[in-house]
């Protein structure tokens, strides 16, 4: 079975709804079957810090989102006054990271641990959807998309608007260009390649006055 094929016979799950949950309450709700393991899906630090245990890894690419600095910081690469910006998955395009597939008895505690890490601000809508496991296996996945109607929504910024954020951001976890040489490094190391995110660290070191191996 194709890729293609395995993905409609996967099928596409509710964001929002589902009669059995991993955890509902003031935090997680997915649409998760007791006793199943879940994968999750990671594009940012989650792929080579993911904070939980797991039973297998993946690259894997999610398809109709990508990888893009559209997210103000206002506390670990920015302030409320003087904002940075962090990644988020935007609409358009497709995204290579990496998959992780949790054990069904792990599924509650990571759940708790990833509404803890990612979710402080509601910036993101978690949800599952259809993942390519690389060569070619399809599964569900939790992927924590940007929500555009969040007020840290930020994903209409020029180049000149996106880069000047990133060099004026400073927050508790240190600058924010930092935090963008910082992922293009780990990209590297995971042979991950991200042209735009390449091409925009370039442009905040010219725009710091801060040669390549510096």
């Amino acid at each position: 079975m194709g890729f293609d094929e395995d993905i409609a016979a996967a099928g596409t799950l509710d964001e929002t709804t589902g009669t059995d949950l991993a955890w509902s309450g003031q935090g997680p709700a997915l649409p998760v079957e007791p006793g199943q393991d879940l994968w999750v899906f990671g594009y940012g630090s989650l792929m080579w810090n993911p904070g939980f245990p797991y039973l297998e890894r993946s690259d894997a690419i999610l398809y109709g989102y990508h990888r893009s600095f559209c997210v103000y910081s206002h506390r670990y690469r920015g302030t409320p006054e003087v904002p940075g910006l962090v990644l988020g998955l935007d609409r358009g395009g497709s995204c290579r990271g990496v998959a992780f597939r949790i054990a069904a008895a792990d599924v509650p505690e990571t759940l708790v641990y990833l509404w803890d890490r990612e979710m402080v601000t509601g910036i993101y809508k978690p949800g599952m959807r259809p993942v390519r496991l690389l060569p070619d296996r399809a599964v569900q996945a939790c992927c924590f998309v940007v929500d555009r109607d969040h007020r840290q929504y930020c994903g209409r910024l020029s180049p000149e608007e996106t880069v000047g954020f990133i060099c004026q951001g400073h927050g508790q976890r240190g600058p924010n260009c930092e935090y963008l040489f910082n992922t293009v490094d780990h990209l590297d190391e995971l042979g991950i390649a991200d042209s735009p995110l390449h091409e925009l660290a370039e442009l905040v070191r010219v725009a710091k006055g801060i040669g390549s191996g510096d």
